[in-house]
């Protein structure tokens, strides 16, 4: 429904990789700058890692979410299956999706999806991974793929948004209530 948000999040079959070089995270990110909007969403965090990826998106339309990831993931699969010589499945099914019903919840999420980098151990610091929009949440880039309006109803600045980052620790995340909005 509009205004709904929702946590879309889904993983390579086996836990395999998704992603197998630089240019199919640029590939898909182009994909998402060109179709979003046409779908009436507003990216507010994703985050695109190696074997899986997360997305928190607020339908701002009467269009399913669900449209945009099929769409998106169809054409993406055809790419890198031609590029890699491949057939079949990438994915380990549909993706999976979560109604966020508790703004106390949100900010977590986005911290959640901006930290997975760093929870992972791909990264030394988040500023390294550019597969995502943290860069636009703390000011060091200016992409499409990011919600102002919503950014600037939590947060002041960008230091208050690093500030909020440098306050992470998953274990805050392993509450009994928290844990439905995550991907494990």
């Amino acid at each position: 429904m509009k205004n709904d948000i929702f946590h879309y999040f889904n993983r390579g079959c086996n836990r395999e990789n998704i992603f197998f070089n630089k240019g199919n995270y640029i590939f898909l990110i182009k994909k998402m700058k060109q179709t979003y909007r046409q779908y009436g969403l507003s990216i507010i965090a994703y985050c695109l890692m190696p074997n899986h990826y997360h997305f928190l998106i607020k339908q701002k339309a009467d269009q399913p979410v669900s449209d945009w990831i099929k769409a998106l993931f169809i054409g993406y699969v055809q790419a890198v299956n031609i590029e890699q010589n491949r057939s079949g499945t990438l994915f380990e099914g549909r993706a999976k999706n979560i109604l966020i019903d508790k703004e106390e919840y949100l900010l977590q999420l986005v911290r959640y999806i901006h930290c997975n980098p760093l929870s992972a151990g791909i990264v030394p610091k988040l500023a390294d991974w550019p597969y995502s929009n943290y860069h636009e949440w703390i000011g060091q880039r200016k992409g499409t793929l990011f919600d102002s309006e919503f950014f600037h109803t939590y947060f002041r600045n960008y230091n208050d948004y690093q500030e909020f980052i440098s306050d992470y620790s998953e274990e805050k995340l392993k509450t009994k209530k928290m844990r439905k909005y995550l991907f494990d």
